[in-house]
């Protein structure tokens, strides 16, 4: 009854896991990336150590963490010639999207199973991966990325935590194939083969996360919105497939920005333009900074 729901949800795989706490090789594993401020100024991360490691604090009576996945793989993408946006931020902000489906997943619970439901949207302190590999969705690869058999990396996360029981799936063991390009091809150095991502370095996290000058001679290439390079050259999304989730569709509108547009927008245009819309994190004077990077580095690739 749950899987067929979630195929009405355009949930692309979904996965059932004995709510209980975090392995202790997958707490201290997380512990030591943060020992080594792999996070960079992301201190949020260091909170609710405690719910990290046990989400059964985030609903008292907790019984199952349920794990879906959402395909945002897009059907269109930008020009190579204008400033680009990581896939993730091209259609509707998942925070929201994912969210109103799994409100409706919760709901469905609630009425033909019974018992109290949360959903998280990776705004709450969950271990979103890791649930993952427990709930059989997907197995971790080198980059940090979560691929699903198959289908590859290009997926949203969210959970439904339930005190309703649900019979367990078995962990997902397999395991990303080593090739390295990952490791190889990530423009910022960022991915070790141990499987380590330093975030401080990391594009992604440059060009959103972090508020302050970027590194001088950061080569940001035409970047100025996360990166997706690591996912572009892993062998298992070769098989990804555009999602069927109509809010992931770009829009024209975001698909036809080019730099001119961007350096010359004001707050009441991004605001405008980015209000349903993830990219709204960096913030227009964010975005900026990161073009200006972008200008800079291919003035002195001249």
């Amino acid at each position: 009854m749950i899987l067929a729901k979630a195929v009405e949800l355009g949930i692309s795989k979904v996965g059932f896991a004995r709510a209980t706490a975090v392995s202790p090789e997958a707490y201290e594993r997380y512990a030591r990336w943060i020992e080594r401020h792999c996070h960079g100024e992301m201190s949020y991360l260091e909170k609710y150590e405690d719910v990290r490691r046990d989400p059964r604090l985030l609903l008292d009576g907790a019984q199952t963490v349920i794990v879906c996945a959402f395909n945002y793989y897009p059907s269109q993408f930008q020009r190579a010639d204008v400033p680009q946006i990581a896939s993730y931020a091209l259609g509707r902000d998942y925070h929201e999207v994912v969210k109103e489906r799994l409100m409706q997943l919760a709901e469905y619970i609630r009425e033909n199973f019974g018992g109290e439901t949360r959903v998280c949207v990776d705004t709450a302190p969950i271990r979103e991966r890791y649930w993952a590999v427990e709930a059989g969705v997907g197995f971790m690869g080198t980059n940090n990325q979560l691929i699903l058999p198959g289908r590859g990396s290009y997926y949203f996360l969210g959970e439904v935590l339930t005190t309703a029981v649900f019979e367990a799936d078995e962990p997902c063991r397999d395991s990303c194939m080593g090739c390295g390009r990952c490791v190889k091809m990530c423009p910022a150095g960022a991915i070790s083969p141990e499987g380590y991502v330093d975030a401080s370095k990391c594009l992604s996290y440059l060009t959103i996360e972090y508020r302050g000058d970027l590194p001088e001679n950061l080569d940001l290439g035409n970047r100025v919105y996360g990166c997706d390079e690591c996912q572009r050259v892993c062998p298992h999304n070769r098989s990804a497939r555009p999602t069927t989730i109509s809010e992931f569709a770009p829009s024209d509108e975001l698909l036809s920005l080019d730099a001119q547009a961007i350096a010359e927008m004001t707050p009441q245009q991004f605001s405008a333009i980015f209000r349903h819309s993830a990219i709204k994190r960096t913030r227009l004077a964010g975005l900026q900074r990161n073009l200006r990077a972008c200008q800079a580095g291919l003035k002195g690739d001249e």
